[in-house]
C-alpha cells in the first residue's frame, strides 16, 4: 500500500506528499471524510483512499512533543 500525507489545500485540490518527497494533487471530493492537513492516507491496490488513523495520530503526537521541547513547555 502506498502512503501519502496531506501537505496543504490549494483551491479544489489537496497537495499530498509521498515517502519519496514527490507531490500529488488529489481533488478534495476524492478524499475520505474528515481528511485535513497532516492526515496520513493509504492507497490500496484498487486506488481507494482511506485515512490511516494510527499513523496520523502518531505523527501529530510527535509534532506536539517537538513543539513542547522547542517552546520549553
Amino acid at each position: 500500500m502506498k502512503q501519502l500525507i496531506i501537505d496543504r489545500f490549494e483551491g479544489t485540490f489537496a497537495i499530498c506528499e509521498d515517502s519519496e518527497q514527490k507531490y500529488f494533487a488529489i481533488e478534495k471530493e476524492e478524499l475520505p471524510s474528515g481528511a485535513k492537513e497532516g492526515t496520513v492516507l493509504q492507497i490500496d491496490a484498487q486506488g481507494v483512499l482511506s485515512i490511516d488513523e494510527a499513523e496520523t495520530n502518531r505523527r501529530r503526537q510527535r509534532m506536539l512533543e517537538k513543539q513542547r521541547k522547542l517552546f520549553g513547555e
